[in-house]
């Protein structure tokens, strides 16, 4: 795999491993390498099933960050380029 298919964000890896930021980052990895993945293996279902665990950590940090730092969960989402949650 090449290096510039990931993401690299020096201001996001600097902060501390445990921040909310920095793991919704190392989460949004996982998921571009496991898109880059289901691009030669589509039958592959249990590491979609892991994709979808993911992805729902994911959204469950989000909404925390959302809550908590309105600010933070606009620059992150932006500089990660992923959508926006839904407004229920």
């Amino acid at each position: 795999m090449q290096k510039n298919n990931f993401i690299h964000l020096f201001s996001i890896s600097k902060k501390k491993d445990g921040s909310v930021e920095s793991q919704i980052f190392n989460l949004t990895n996982r998921v571009v390498k496991l898109t880059y993945h289901f691009k030669t293996h589509s039958k592959d279902y249990s590491s979609q099933r892991g994709l979808w665990k993911i992805l729902g950590r994911r959204k469950r940090l989000l909404i925390y960050l959302l809550k908590t730092n309105v600010v933070s969960y606009q620059n992150l989402t932006n500089q990660l380029k992923i959508r926006k949650l839904k407004k229920n």
